[in-house]
Protein backbone atom coordinates (compact mmCIF):
# COMPACT_ATOMS: atom_id res chain seq x y z
CA UNK A 1 0.00 0.00 0.00
CA UNK A 2 1.38 3.75 -0.48
CA UNK A 3 0.34 7.22 -1.32
CA UNK A 4 1.93 10.18 -2.71
CA UNK A 5 0.31 13.52 -2.60
CA UNK A 6 -0.10 14.90 -5.93
CA UNK A 7 2.45 18.13 -6.14
CA UNK A 8 -0.85 20.62 -6.50
CA UNK A 9 -1.87 19.84 -3.15
CA UNK A 10 1.03 21.05 -0.61
CA UNK A 11 0.72 20.02 2.91
CA UNK A 12 -2.09 18.46 5.37
CA UNK A 13 -4.19 21.42 5.51
CA UNK A 14 -4.99 21.68 1.68
CA UNK A 15 -5.13 17.41 1.75
CA UNK A 16 -7.76 17.72 4.45
CA UNK A 17 -10.04 20.87 2.76
CA UNK A 18 -9.72 20.33 -1.10
CA UNK A 19 -11.35 16.53 -0.97
CA UNK A 20 -13.97 17.60 1.43
CA UNK A 21 -14.95 21.07 -0.23
CA UNK A 22 -14.33 19.78 -4.05
CA UNK A 23 -13.96 16.10 -4.50
CA UNK A 24 -18.34 15.51 -4.30
CA UNK A 25 -18.44 17.71 -8.03
CA UNK A 26 -15.41 15.90 -9.26
CA UNK A 27 -16.49 11.81 -9.10
CA UNK A 28 -19.52 12.20 -11.35
CA UNK A 29 -23.43 12.21 -10.20
CA UNK A 30 -24.52 11.74 -6.41
CA UNK A 31 -25.39 7.80 -6.03
CA UNK A 32 -28.59 7.21 -4.70
CA UNK A 33 -29.00 5.14 -1.90
CA UNK A 34 -31.88 2.70 -0.49
CA UNK A 35 -33.31 4.28 3.05
CA UNK A 36 -34.37 2.12 5.86
CA UNK A 37 -35.04 2.83 9.07
CA UNK A 38 -34.37 0.48 12.32
CA UNK A 39 -36.09 1.07 15.53
CA UNK A 40 -33.39 0.55 18.01
CA UNK A 41 -33.99 -1.45 21.67
CA UNK A 42 -34.37 2.04 23.44
CA UNK A 43 -37.32 2.96 21.08
CA UNK A 44 -35.37 5.20 19.00
CA UNK A 45 -34.67 4.92 15.49
CA UNK A 46 -31.39 4.77 13.20
CA UNK A 47 -31.75 5.45 9.17
CA UNK A 48 -29.50 3.18 6.99
CA UNK A 49 -28.64 3.65 3.48
CA UNK A 50 -28.04 1.07 0.73
CA UNK A 51 -26.78 0.01 -2.92
CA UNK A 52 -27.90 -3.20 -3.38
CA UNK A 53 -25.23 -5.62 -4.96
CA UNK A 54 -25.92 -8.15 -7.51
CA UNK A 55 -28.25 -11.18 -6.61
CA UNK A 56 -26.65 -14.44 -5.54
CA UNK A 57 -24.89 -16.36 -8.17
CA UNK A 58 -25.77 -19.64 -9.00
CA UNK A 59 -24.50 -21.36 -6.39
CA UNK A 60 -26.36 -19.07 -4.11
CA UNK A 61 -23.35 -16.63 -2.83
CA UNK A 62 -23.80 -13.23 -2.29
CA UNK A 63 -21.15 -10.57 -3.14
CA UNK A 64 -19.88 -9.22 0.03
CA UNK A 65 -21.23 -6.10 1.68
CA UNK A 66 -19.06 -3.33 2.45
CA UNK A 67 -20.44 -1.63 5.44
CA UNK A 68 -19.05 2.09 5.73
CA UNK A 69 -19.22 4.12 9.50
CA UNK A 70 -19.25 7.53 9.12
CA UNK A 71 -17.02 10.26 10.74
CA UNK A 72 -18.16 13.53 13.05
CA UNK A 73 -21.40 15.24 11.49
CA UNK A 74 -20.56 13.20 8.73
CA UNK A 75 -23.27 11.30 6.46
CA UNK A 76 -24.06 8.71 3.08
CA UNK A 77 -23.24 12.57 1.00
CA UNK A 78 -20.10 12.63 2.98
CA UNK A 79 -17.47 12.89 0.06
CA UNK A 80 -15.85 10.09 1.35
CA UNK A 81 -18.79 7.81 1.96
CA UNK A 82 -19.83 8.67 -2.07
CA UNK A 83 -16.28 7.68 -2.52
CA UNK A 84 -16.71 4.42 -1.12
CA UNK A 85 -20.11 3.29 -2.32
CA UNK A 86 -18.60 4.22 -5.94
CA UNK A 87 -15.72 1.49 -5.60
CA UNK A 88 -18.15 -0.96 -3.99
CA UNK A 89 -20.35 -0.44 -6.50
CA UNK A 90 -17.38 -1.18 -9.37
CA UNK A 91 -16.72 -4.35 -7.72
CA UNK A 92 -19.92 -5.83 -7.43
CA UNK A 93 -20.63 -5.54 -3.83
CA UNK A 94 -23.35 -4.14 -1.86
CA UNK A 95 -23.03 -1.05 0.51
CA UNK A 96 -24.31 0.00 3.47
CA UNK A 97 -23.82 2.91 5.77
CA UNK A 98 -25.40 3.39 9.17
CA UNK A 99 -26.03 6.66 10.34
CA UNK A 100 -25.45 7.08 13.33
CA UNK A 101 -28.19 9.35 15.63
CA UNK A 102 -29.02 12.46 14.29
CA UNK A 103 -26.93 12.25 11.31
CA UNK A 104 -29.29 10.90 8.55
CA UNK A 105 -31.02 14.33 8.68
CA UNK A 106 -33.92 14.06 11.36
CA UNK A 107 -33.19 14.89 14.75
CA UNK A 108 -33.49 11.52 16.79
CA UNK A 109 -35.61 11.44 19.65
CA UNK A 110 -33.41 9.67 22.72
CA UNK A 111 -31.66 11.37 25.36
CA UNK A 112 -28.47 10.48 23.54
CA UNK A 113 -26.18 11.20 20.08
CA UNK A 114 -22.95 9.50 19.30
CA UNK A 115 -19.86 9.08 19.92
CA UNK A 116 -15.90 7.97 19.06
CA UNK A 117 -16.38 5.26 21.36
CA UNK A 118 -19.89 3.74 20.55
CA UNK A 119 -19.40 0.26 20.32
CA UNK A 120 -22.44 -0.80 21.60
CA UNK A 121 -24.14 0.74 18.62
CA UNK A 122 -21.56 0.02 16.65
CA UNK A 123 -22.51 -3.87 17.77
CA UNK A 124 -25.95 -3.62 17.57
CA UNK A 125 -25.90 -1.94 13.98
CA UNK A 126 -23.35 -5.00 12.42
CA UNK A 127 -25.67 -7.74 14.33
CA UNK A 128 -28.58 -6.50 12.47
CA UNK A 129 -26.54 -6.48 8.98
CA UNK A 130 -25.70 -9.46 9.81
CA UNK A 131 -29.23 -10.97 10.12
CA UNK A 132 -30.22 -9.40 6.75
CA UNK A 133 -27.29 -9.85 4.76
CA UNK A 134 -26.28 -13.59 3.65
CA UNK A 135 -23.57 -12.48 2.67
CA UNK A 136 -19.51 -11.92 3.92
CA UNK A 137 -18.94 -8.45 6.06
CA UNK A 138 -16.25 -5.90 5.57
CA UNK A 139 -16.34 -3.32 7.86
CA UNK A 140 -14.64 0.70 7.95
CA UNK A 141 -15.01 3.08 9.77
CA UNK A 142 -14.26 6.59 8.69
CA UNK A 143 -12.47 9.22 11.83
CA UNK A 144 -14.93 9.10 14.76
CA UNK A 145 -16.41 6.05 13.04
CA UNK A 146 -13.44 4.06 12.51
CA UNK A 147 -12.72 4.30 16.15
CA UNK A 148 -15.79 3.38 17.47
CA UNK A 149 -15.54 0.20 14.77
CA UNK A 150 -11.70 -0.60 15.96
CA UNK A 151 -13.41 0.06 20.08
CA UNK A 152 -16.25 -3.05 18.71
CA UNK A 153 -13.60 -5.26 17.35
CA UNK A 154 -11.43 -4.93 20.83
CA UNK A 155 -14.47 -5.48 23.09
CA UNK A 156 -15.49 -9.09 21.21
CA UNK A 157 -12.39 -10.30 20.23
CA UNK A 158 -12.31 -13.79 18.71
CA UNK A 159 -16.42 -13.43 18.24
CA UNK A 160 -16.10 -10.56 16.16
CA UNK A 161 -14.90 -12.80 13.69
CA UNK A 162 -18.96 -14.37 13.51
CA UNK A 163 -20.45 -11.13 12.52
CA UNK A 164 -17.26 -9.33 10.06
CA UNK A 165 -14.08 -10.76 8.22
CA UNK A 166 -12.34 -7.45 8.33
CA UNK A 167 -12.38 -4.21 9.84
CA UNK A 168 -10.36 -0.51 8.63
CA UNK A 169 -10.23 2.56 10.50
CA UNK A 170 -9.17 5.59 8.29
CA UNK A 171 -7.93 9.06 9.95
CA UNK A 172 -8.96 7.56 13.34
CA UNK A 173 -8.46 9.26 16.35
CA UNK A 174 -7.16 6.52 18.16
CA UNK A 175 -5.55 8.48 20.91
CA UNK A 176 -8.37 11.00 21.42
CA UNK A 177 -6.91 13.26 23.98
CA UNK A 178 -4.03 13.76 21.77
CA UNK A 179 -6.72 14.71 18.91
CA UNK A 180 -8.74 16.95 21.01
CA UNK A 181 -6.05 18.72 22.21
CA UNK A 182 -4.73 19.56 18.46
CA UNK A 183 -8.51 20.57 17.04
CA UNK A 184 -8.52 22.93 20.01
CA UNK A 185 -5.79 24.89 18.41
CA UNK A 186 -4.54 27.69 16.20
CA UNK A 187 -5.41 27.49 12.83
CA UNK A 188 -7.75 23.94 13.50
CA UNK A 189 -9.68 25.30 16.40
CA UNK A 190 -10.60 28.75 13.88
CA UNK A 191 -11.52 26.52 10.90
CA UNK A 192 -12.80 22.66 12.27
CA UNK A 193 -13.46 23.47 15.65
CA UNK A 194 -16.20 25.87 14.56
CA UNK A 195 -17.67 24.03 11.55
CA UNK A 196 -18.37 21.31 13.79
CA UNK A 197 -19.93 23.11 16.50
CA UNK A 198 -21.69 24.90 13.40
CA UNK A 199 -23.89 21.89 13.43
CA UNK A 200 -23.20 20.36 16.75
CA UNK A 201 -24.54 22.77 19.14
CA UNK A 202 -28.17 23.26 17.17
CA UNK A 203 -28.44 19.86 17.72
CA UNK A 204 -27.77 19.60 20.87
CA UNK A 205 -30.18 22.74 21.81
CA UNK A 206 -33.02 20.57 19.53
CA UNK A 207 -32.04 17.70 22.19
CA UNK A 208 -32.73 20.25 25.21
CA UNK A 209 -36.17 20.92 23.68
CA UNK A 210 -36.68 17.76 23.51
CA UNK A 211 -35.78 16.49 27.29
CA UNK A 212 -35.79 19.38 29.24
CA UNK A 213 -33.16 19.39 31.82
CA UNK A 214 -30.67 17.23 30.21
CA UNK A 215 -27.99 19.23 30.24
CA UNK A 216 -27.08 23.39 30.88
CA UNK A 217 -28.15 24.83 27.39
CA UNK A 218 -26.65 28.14 28.27
CA UNK A 219 -23.57 27.00 29.26
CA UNK A 220 -23.57 24.88 26.36
CA UNK A 221 -24.28 27.90 23.84
CA UNK A 222 -21.31 29.78 25.42
CA UNK A 223 -18.74 26.52 24.81
CA UNK A 224 -16.04 27.71 21.67
CA UNK A 225 -14.39 24.38 21.54
CA UNK A 226 -14.77 20.81 21.28
CA UNK A 227 -13.96 20.14 24.99
CA UNK A 228 -16.47 22.27 26.06
CA UNK A 229 -18.94 20.55 24.24
CA UNK A 230 -18.05 17.59 24.88
CA UNK A 231 -17.92 17.98 28.75
CA UNK A 232 -21.09 19.20 28.79
CA UNK A 233 -22.76 17.16 26.24
CA UNK A 234 -21.19 14.11 24.63
CA UNK A 235 -19.85 12.86 28.61
CA UNK A 236 -22.57 13.19 30.75
CA UNK A 237 -25.36 11.66 27.74
CA UNK A 238 -23.44 8.74 27.36
CA UNK A 239 -22.07 7.83 31.12
CA UNK A 240 -18.80 9.84 31.01
CA UNK A 241 -18.09 11.83 34.19
CA UNK A 242 -16.08 14.38 31.85
CA UNK A 243 -14.28 14.75 28.93
CA UNK A 244 -10.99 13.49 30.05
CA UNK A 245 -13.03 10.14 31.07
CA UNK A 246 -14.41 9.98 27.93
CA UNK A 247 -11.30 10.51 25.95
CA UNK A 248 -9.21 7.96 28.20
CA UNK A 249 -11.98 5.28 28.00
CA UNK A 250 -13.18 5.69 24.35
CA UNK A 251 -10.01 5.81 22.57
CA UNK A 252 -9.00 2.74 20.63
CA UNK A 253 -4.64 2.86 20.55
CA UNK A 254 -4.15 1.15 24.08
CA UNK A 255 -6.46 -2.29 23.21
CA UNK A 256 -5.12 -2.42 19.87
CA UNK A 257 -3.82 -5.78 20.96
CA UNK A 258 -7.59 -7.14 22.21
CA UNK A 259 -8.25 -7.61 18.48
CA UNK A 260 -8.51 -10.66 17.07
CA UNK A 261 -9.89 -10.03 13.38
CA UNK A 262 -7.59 -8.94 10.60
CA UNK A 263 -7.60 -5.00 11.34
CA UNK A 264 -6.22 -1.87 9.01
CA UNK A 265 -5.32 1.27 11.05
CA UNK A 266 -4.44 3.90 8.29
CA UNK A 267 -3.62 7.26 9.34
CA UNK A 268 -1.64 9.82 7.55
CA UNK A 269 1.54 11.40 9.09
CA UNK A 270 0.41 14.67 8.44
CA UNK A 271 -3.31 14.78 9.58
CA UNK A 272 -4.24 17.72 11.24
CA UNK A 273 -6.35 16.48 13.37
CA UNK A 274 -4.20 13.04 14.68
CA UNK A 275 -1.13 14.33 15.78
CA UNK A 276 2.02 11.80 13.76
CA UNK A 277 3.49 11.72 17.78
CA UNK A 278 0.23 9.61 19.29
CA UNK A 279 0.06 7.31 16.29
CA UNK A 280 0.03 3.71 17.41
CA UNK A 281 3.62 2.16 17.11
CA UNK A 282 4.27 -1.81 15.52
CA UNK A 283 4.73 -2.85 19.20
CA UNK A 284 1.13 -1.78 20.20
CA UNK A 285 -0.85 -3.01 17.72
CA UNK A 286 -0.42 -6.93 17.82
CA UNK A 287 -0.35 -9.49 15.53
CA UNK A 288 -4.16 -9.21 13.68
CA UNK A 289 -3.41 -5.53 13.36
CA UNK A 290 -2.01 -3.72 10.15
CA UNK A 291 -0.58 -0.27 10.36
CA UNK A 292 -0.40 2.24 7.63
CA UNK A 293 0.83 4.88 8.06
CA UNK A 294 1.85 7.12 4.87
CA UNK A 295 3.75 10.80 4.64
CA UNK A 296 0.61 12.76 3.41
CA UNK A 297 -2.88 12.70 2.96
CA UNK A 298 -4.48 15.07 5.49
CA UNK A 299 -7.63 13.96 6.97
CA UNK A 300 -9.82 11.32 4.87
CA UNK A 301 -8.03 13.82 2.24
CA UNK A 302 -5.41 11.21 0.27
CA UNK A 303 -6.82 13.33 -3.22
CA UNK A 304 -4.49 11.88 -6.54
CA UNK A 305 -4.18 12.58 -9.95
CA UNK A 306 -4.06 16.15 -12.18
CA UNK A 307 -5.55 18.92 -11.34
CA UNK A 308 -8.58 18.79 -10.14
CA UNK A 309 -8.21 15.04 -8.90
CA UNK A 310 -10.10 12.58 -7.51
CA UNK A 311 -10.47 11.06 -4.06
CA UNK A 312 -10.64 6.91 -4.97
CA UNK A 313 -7.50 5.66 -4.68
CA UNK A 314 -6.90 5.52 -1.11
CA UNK A 315 -10.97 3.71 -0.95
CA UNK A 316 -9.34 1.28 -3.45
CA UNK A 317 -6.27 0.29 -1.70
CA UNK A 318 -8.88 -0.28 1.48
CA UNK A 319 -11.57 -2.46 -0.10
CA UNK A 320 -8.03 -4.41 -2.07
CA UNK A 321 -6.74 -4.73 1.71
CA UNK A 322 -10.05 -5.88 3.50
CA UNK A 323 -10.78 -8.11 0.45
CA UNK A 324 -7.61 -10.39 1.44
CA UNK A 325 -10.18 -11.59 4.09
CA UNK A 326 -12.78 -13.24 1.80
Amino acid sequence: MQYQAPRWLPGGQAQTIWPALFARSQGGPTLAFRRERWTTPDRDFVDVDWLDGPPADTRGRRPPLLVLFHGLEGSSQSHYSQAFATIARARGWAFAMPHFRGCSGELNWAPRAYHSGDFEEVGWMLARLKDAYDGPILAAGVSLGGNALLRWAEEHGQSAAATARAVCSICSPVDLAAAGHAIGRGFNRLVYTRMFLRTMVPKALRKLKQHPGLFDGARLRAARDLYEFDNLFTAPLHGFRSTEDYWERASAKPHLKRIRIPALVLNARNDPFVPAECLPRPSEAGPFVTLWQPAHGGHVGFAEGALPGHVFGMPEQVCDWLAQAL
